[in-house]
């Protein structure tokens, strides 16, 4: 599932583990990890859209590509890396997420299909090219 980030416009945030994301093996819970990937596409999506397209729409995932690398631990600071690797297809593109551990070594990999949602209509449209160029490089 590796992509070449190189060309295109990548988003971080780091995430400290809590207590409450942590499993009976004493790792990230799974559902976490999903949770955590929403909380960078929103992350991403909030900081790079204008106000204007954050109230006319609202994203949606229809799948999710998830490969665990290895474990986090309580207290443990991740680092993620959210991109978009290729132009939208109608109402949908494919988002990529990293998590770096503490020792910099890959802890999940995901890629994720995103559809767009125009909130006046509350149907999918074709994402605005001008939108999709915000988040691609040239």
């Amino acid at each position: 599932m590796p992509v070449n980030e190189e060309k295109t416009k990548a988003f971080s945030l780091n995430i400290v583990a809590q207590p409450d994301d942590i499993d009976e093996l004493g790792h990230v819970n799974n559902a976490v990890w999903v949770r955590w990937i929403q909380d960078m596409a929103t992350a991403h999506w909030q900081a790079i859209a204008p106000q204007a397209y954050i109230d006319r729409y609202i994203w949606v995932v229809s799948r999710h590509e998830i490969d665990y690398h290895g474990n986090v631990s309580e207290g443990d600071t991740v680092t993620g890396r959210t991109w978009i690797s290729e132009p939208p297809k109608g109402a949908r593109f494919w988002r990529n997420v990293s998590f770096f551990g503490p020792d910099e070594k890959l802890k999940v990999s995901a890629k994720t299909n995103w559809a767009i949602i125009d909130q006046t209509r509350g149907r999918p449209v074709r994402v605005p090219e001008q939108l999709a160029e915000l988040f691609l490089s040239p």
